[in-house]
Formats: C-alpha cells, sequence, structure tokens
C-alpha cells in the first residue's frame, strides 16, 4: 500500500512516501480500514520533531520543519515511551471497515467509521493511559489503518470522508477540556481559536451555551467570528486591560507561551483553566499566589473519559458541530500539507487524501 513512514525524529526530511508497504491484517478485536482522509494535526508534527521530550524548551515552529538538535528519544512520545521506527503517522482516521479480525461481528464490513484517537483498549482500559493513534501504533497516514473494534465508531450522517477526518483528534480533544473544565452557559476564553482544536472548542463551547472570547491573529477575526465566538481579541494583545481582572470563568489553553500568566490574571476566584497545547513554547512563569489566592483549579488534558468521543459522534449525527476544512492535499504532498500547517495562515483543518485505487 500507498503511506508515509516516519522515519526518525527530526525535520519534514524525515517523512518518508513509500508505495510498497504492506497492508496491515487485523488481529483478534480489530477492524481494518481502507482510509478515505486523515486531517492533519499539531500532535504529528510535535511527535515527529520529538517535541514531548523535556529536552525541548522552545515553541513548536522553531522545530516544526526542521526539528531539533536535543531531541532525547526516550521521552519524546506522549507515553512517555519511545517511539518505534518506522511509524505510520495520522491521528485522524476516517474510511470503510474492509477486513474484521477474530470475535468482530462480520456486519461491521462496510460501514463508514472513524477511530477514537487516544485508544485504551491497548492499555486495559487504565485510567489516564493511552496510545495515540500514529504515535504508538501506526495511524491514518496511509492507504490502510488497522483500529480496535470497540474504539472505531460508525457514523451517520451527510457529510463527506474529508469532513469526518477532520474531526477525531482536534474536536475530542477540545471537548475533552470542556469536559474537564464542566464548561456551562460561562464566560471562556479560548486561545488558538483558528487552528483545528481551537476552531472546535468554540463550536463545542456555544454547543453548552458558552459566551465565547476567542484569541487569534489580526487576520482571522471574521473567519473566528462565523465560527460563533462572541468578542475576537488580537492573541497579542494585554488580556488584562482588554478583559480585566476576575472576568472569566474558563480558559482553553492550547498556546501558552509568554502570555500565560495574563490567563490566570483575568480568570474569576473558583475559575478553571485547561491546557491541551502549548504552540508558543511549554516553559510558563507562575505566580503560585494567584493560583491559591484565586482558589482556581488546573486541568492538564490528555487522557479522555470514553463518553468524550461518544459525544462528539452523537453532536455530529445531531447536525450540532461542522468542521471548517481549508485545504485538502494528496498523502504524497503531506510535507507540503505540514509546511503550510506550520504557516498558520488557515483557519480550521487541513486534510489528506490517499490514493484510492
Amino acid at each position: 500500500m500507498h503511506a508515509v513512514q516516519l522515519i526518525g525524529h527530526g525535520g519534514i526530511d524525515k517523512l518518508a512516501y513509500r508505495t510498497d508497504v504492506p497492508v496491515p491484517q487485523p488481529g483478534a478485536g480489530e477492524v481494518l480500514i481502507r482510509v478515505a482522509a486523515a486531517g492533519v494535526n499539531n500532535t504529528d508534527i510535535n511527535t515527529r520533531i520529538g517535541w514531548y521530550s523535556k529536552a525541548i524548551t522552545e515553541d513548536t515552529n522553531t522545530g516544526g520543519a526542521e526539528g531539533f538538535d536535543s531531541v532525547d528519544d526516550d521521552d519524546a512520545s506522549w507515553s512517555g515511551t519511545p517511539l518505534t521506527f518506522p511509524r505510520i503517522q495520522g491521528a485522524d482516521v476516517c474510511g470503510h471497515v474492509v477486513a474484521v479480525g477474530e470475535g468482530v461481528d462480520p456486519a461491521r464490513m462496510g460501514e463508514r467509521v472513524i477511530v477514537r484517537n487516544m485508544l485504551r483498549t491497548y492499555v486495559d482500559y487504565r485510567p489516564y493511559e493511552c496510545w495515540t493513534i500514529g504515535s504508538e501504533c501506526d495511524g491514518g497516514f496511509a492507504q490502510f489503518c488497522v483500529a480496535p473494534s470497540p474504539e472505531t465508531h460508525a457514523v451517520n450522517c451527510d457529510w463527506d470522508d474529508v469532513e469526518l477526518a477532520a474531526i477525531p483528534c482536534a474536536y475530542s480533544t477540545a471537548e475533552g477540556m470542556l469536559h474537564r473544565a464542566n464548561l456551562g452557559a460561562e464566560t471562556v476564553v479560548v486561545t488558538g481559536a483558528s487552528g483545528g482544536v481551537g476552531s472546535a472548542a468554540v463550536q463545542l463551547a456555544k454547543r453548552r451555551g458558552a459566551r465565547v472570547i476567542a484569541l487569534c491573529s489580526a487576520s482571522k477575526v471574521e473567519a473566528v467570528k462565523a465560527l460563533g465566538a462572541d468578542r475576537v481579541i488580537d492573541r497579542d494583545a494585554d488580556l488584562v486591560a482588554e478583559l480585566s481582572d476576575e472576568t472569566i470563568d474558563v480558559v482553553v489553553d492550547l498556546v501558552a507561551g509568554p502570555q500565560w500568566s495574563s490567563l490566570l490574571d483575568v480568570l474569576r476566584r473558583g475559575g478553571r483553566y485547561a491546557v491541551a497545547g502549548a504552540i508558543a513554547g511549554p516553559i510558563c512563569d507562575i505566580d503560585v499566589r494567584t493560583l491559591y489566592l484565586k482558589d482556581l483549579t488546573l486541568f492538564g488534558c490528555t487522557f479522555q473519559e470514553d463518553v468524550v468521543f461518544e459525544n462528539i459522534v452523537t453532536y455530529i449525527e445531531a447536525g450540532e458541530i461542522r468542521p471548517v476544512v481549508a485545504k485538502t492535499y494528496a498523502l504524497r504532498d503531506i510535507a507540503t500539507a505540514q509546511e503550510d500547517f506550520l504557516a498558520k495562515r488557515h483557519t480550521g483543518q487541513l486534510v489528506l487524501i490517499p490514493p484510492q485505487g
């Protein structure tokens, strides 16, 4: 089959497009999916460049194209377990079931499906443990992909495959943050609101009845308003000057970086902060007095309860959300897609399409 193999941590040159990769076979409890489309996500780039290693302190973009010189391969994955190469990345999988393994109902054949990107089957559903598809096991940057049947969800809707491929990683990450923070009809700040997860968070927060204040670059204000944001603020603005102290119930943060402390300043007493990314840099200053004197709660959000992905499927089928797809690419053009992703001139998701023959 055609597939993109990551052959080591590093730059875009570590992505090798191959046409002779064996088609995987489903084991017991698994299904084989012919991949129709696969979204591009920050986690794919972070995994490629080894950004999860504690040896890295810079933002994602600094090493996004060329990689980093100081990666420690031993801690450069989500799980902390070293990756094995070659690895087929791709946290988003949308396609059709074409074969089933032992113990799987043959009636699943032909279903159009998406796969939960945070897999729990392989870790026996232990709390706060998961594999990321495309990291700890092969993912969607290929013509075929194997996934656990219980975590492969049939979706009944009128969307095209490209739209469905924009859902798994971005929307489950966003919904997981809102679920952990228990967002209701409150005021929420969403950082990085023009990206895949950020745009999902805007939509999902509005679905919960929240008033959404979105942060993004000035060039994307209108696009983010169209997602449903009630107010859009330039990402480089002085947040305290714009919002005042203690006016925000919840912060959903994907950026971190130099402005991080101001996000705690604008939270009200008893406010909640949820984070699932640090594209502007992972090392931040904190005045611990702000944390405890305001009785704030901080949520680090990677692990997702089962209900999170189940809810996403329900929202799709009820017509309550719809992703923005900025552009599609042939799978062989993954280098261009990741270059465009790093340039961040788009709003929403970029999606790869493998050969369908």
